[in-house]
């Protein structure tokens, strides 16, 4: 009887932990989980060179601070990386950066490269030609990747229509910052903050709630086992052994 008994409550305790699993907390990143081989790098400043080479001499130019790079290769001084995706307009480009300059993460972020477009116009000077005037300015759209300076003159390295190339700019190209990063490490201090420091927890805590009706069920189960041991009534003793 008493083996039963037992076989019950573990039976019981097991139910009652199967039918509070769905609500036990995760720890799951807000982050997609990254692949198996694939992993990427943050940005996190506008000091990032994309280098054609492994050498300071191939910089092609400065990364869009906050996004990300594909690791392809990771080397104790340069890592293989790549930038931006074969999706019209956009086209992906394979490079280096310092491994020193980039951060790996282990998640894939939700929009790791800078997707922008720019378009400028080109006018020509006033008095070319001696008919029309329709066309003397004219527009143009690349696909931005990034910028550098030649001394004091500013440049965009963009694409057109297939081609890779530099354009003077006046200014430094304004876009919006990816928080991706900044979230998930806000995310990481929260845990941390909020784990091992023996404070009450707040009220709501999912943590509390489960553990609390745990325990509140373990209780019960031991109740009933012994209320039902102790029910039990002893057996008359044997006419026989008693003359």
């Amino acid at each position: 009887m008493i083996a039963a008994m037992k076989h019950f409550i573990s039976l019981l305790i097991f139910t009652i932990l199967l039918a509070l699993l769905p609500v036990l907390p995760s720890a799951a990143s807000p982050l997609s989980a990254a692949a198996a081989g694939e992993q990427y790098a943050y940005v996190p400043d506008g000091d990032v060179w994309f280098y054609a080479g492994e050498s300071e001499s191939s910089r092609v130019f400065l990364l869009p601070k906050t996004y990300y790079v594909k690791i392809l290769g990771e080397g104790e001084k340069y890592c293989r990386v790549e930038y931006l995706v074969d999706e019209a307009p956009y086209k992906k480009v394979t490079g280096y950066c310092r491994t020193e300059d980039i951060i790996p993460v282990d998640y894939v972020p939700a929009r790791p490269y800078l997707k922008k477009q720019i378009t400028l116009s080109y006018s020509l000077p006033e008095g070319t030609g001696s008919l029309g005037g329709s066309f003397s300015s004219v527009e143009k759209t690349f696909v931005y990747y990034g910028l550098r300076y030649d001394g004091a003159k500013l440049y965009y390295y963009v694409l057109s229509d297939g081609t890779f190339d530099y354009i003077s700019a006046e200014s430094e190209a304004v876009f919006d910052l990816n928080t991706d990063y900044s979230e998930y490490m806000a995310s990481i201090d929260a845990s941390a903050q909020g784990g091992g420091t023996g404070e009450t927890p707040p009220a709501g805590n999912p943590n509390a709630a489960v553990i609390a009706v745990i325990c509140i069920a373990c209780a019960a189960a031991v109740a009933v086992a012994v209320f039902v041991i102790k029910g039990k009534r002893t057996p008359p003793p044997d006419d026989q052994e008693e003359e």
